[in-house]
């Protein structure tokens, strides 16, 4: 096999490890503060809809500002952005931590630091996606988007393991305080990366440049289509985390809760990576739709009934079912997205495309929230639903040949 198609000739592209690793810890943080959330709420108030909707604060006020967070990213450039995510994701769970300590932690507090959190997310997300290609040679391009779906996967059963032992033994408010020096570790990183200017020199307004972003969005019809497919993906995620600490909490006992949430995750990520390391060797150009399709097809079963009916053999069968597939998804996802975007757009389209890539998430927390009280069984029958509904919206992503030819 030829040294320039395997990982490590990629591995060796410059400032390339230390943008993985600063993205390494950006999402391992992002990753320990979600599930260290649902637990500090759980434990605080004894309340799975309070918890599920405090995940959909601290990931909806983000999509709805993406548009002038893709503006300023156009504006300043993609490192810039991501150094201003990291700082105010630091502050402001620091603040967070600091308030709970002084028993200032109210509910209306909660949320409001929170959705302070969640507004510059997509400067960090969009602007990681959009320094990526432009690091990498176009050829690698697929096999850089299977690592960084791979350090997701190695992320979630790092990130849900950490932080269900810290929460056991630390307590959350300290968990919380680790989730901001992890942040501030994935800064030192990102200050290696050389600063990349912005490709767009439009002289427009902020505000104008937001609306131009969500426009070209609308236009564009693959992006249209993968907004549709992945959001309703995204549900089930969203509400699988909110209902695997409280299925934790069903088979553990309450000491080992926490930890056990951990673990469920962490069993199920660690064939996340491999997953996605294969699917980078797929070649995947020209299959996306049907990789996508299938994975969400099989995810679908996974959820319901496997995850839901079976014990707790089944719960972690079908977690691991679940990352799996989620590798070969996300790779074909961000290859499709990232060859029909326009480089010099890659700010504004991606930073709204990904925001509504993932609007289902936070949506699915909150509906978890609420049907969850009622019966665990429902929960897994909205993920698998979700999962099986994205499968069919497949059908809005075109083809080559369905391509107009501005697309």
């Amino acid at each position: 096999m030829g040294q320039d198609n395997s990982y490590r000739a990629l591995w060796r592209t410059p400032h390339l490890p230390a943008l993985l690793a600063s993205m390494a810890l950006t999402r391992m943080a992002a990753r320990m503060f979600s599930l260290t959330l649902v637990l500090f709420v759980l434990a605080r108030y004894a309340s799975p809809s309070l918890a599920g909707w405090l995940v959909f604060a601290a990931v909806a006020p983000g999509l709805l500002l993406s548009p002038i967070c893709g503006a300023i990213l156009d504006r300043v450039g993609p490192t810039v952005a991501v150094r201003l995510d990291l700082f105010a994701s630091g502050l402001f769970t620091g603040l967070l931590a600091v308030t709970s300590w002084l028993g200032l932690a109210d509910p209306v507090l909660l949320f409001t630091l929170v959705i302070l959190y969640s507004m510059t997310s997509p400067l960090g997300a969009s602007g990681i996606r959009a320094l990526l290609p432009r690091m990498v040679p176009s050829d690698t391009l697929d096999r850089a988007n299977a690592l960084d779906t791979a350090i997701w996967a190695v992320v979630d059963v790092l990130g849900a393991a950490i932080a269900g032992l810290c929460v056991a033994w630390l307590g959350p408010e300290t968990t919380i305080v680790i989730v901001a020096v992890v942040y501030a570790g994935a800064a030192l990183c990102l200050w290696q990366v050389p600063r990349l200017p912005s490709l767009n020199t439009v002289s427009t307004s902020l505000l104008r440049q937001a609306f131009e972003g969500m426009a070209i969005v609308a236009r564009q019809p693959t992006l249209r289509g993968l907004a549709i497919s992945y959001s309703l993906y995204q549900v089930t995620w969203g509400v699988l985390v909110v209902v695997i600490p409280v299925v934790a909490a069903k088979y553990f006992m309450a000491q080992d809760a926490e930890s056990a949430a951990g673990f469920l995750w962490a069993a199920a990520g660690i064939t996340g990576g491999l997953g996605a390391l294969v699917a980078g060797h797929l070649r995947a150009n020209g299959r996306e739709r049907a990789i996508m399709m299938t994975g969400m097809i099989v995810s679908a079963l996974a959820a319901w009934p496997i995850a839901a009916e079976f014990g707790l053999t089944g719960l972690v069968i079908g977690l691991v079912i679940l990352d799996a597939l989620a590798g070969p998804i996300d790779v074909a996802l961000l290859t499709l997205r990232q060859r029909r975007t326009d480089p010099r757009q890659f700010g504004r389209v991606l930073s709204i495309s990904m925001s509504l890539n993932v609007a289902g998430y936070p949506i699915g927390s909150a509906l978890a929230g609420m049907v969850i009280s009622g019966s665990l069984s429902a929960a897994f029958i909205l993920a698998g639903a979700a999962s099986l509904l994205a499968a069919v919206a497949t059908v809005f992503i075109p083809r080559e040949s369905e391509l107009p030819a501005n697309a």
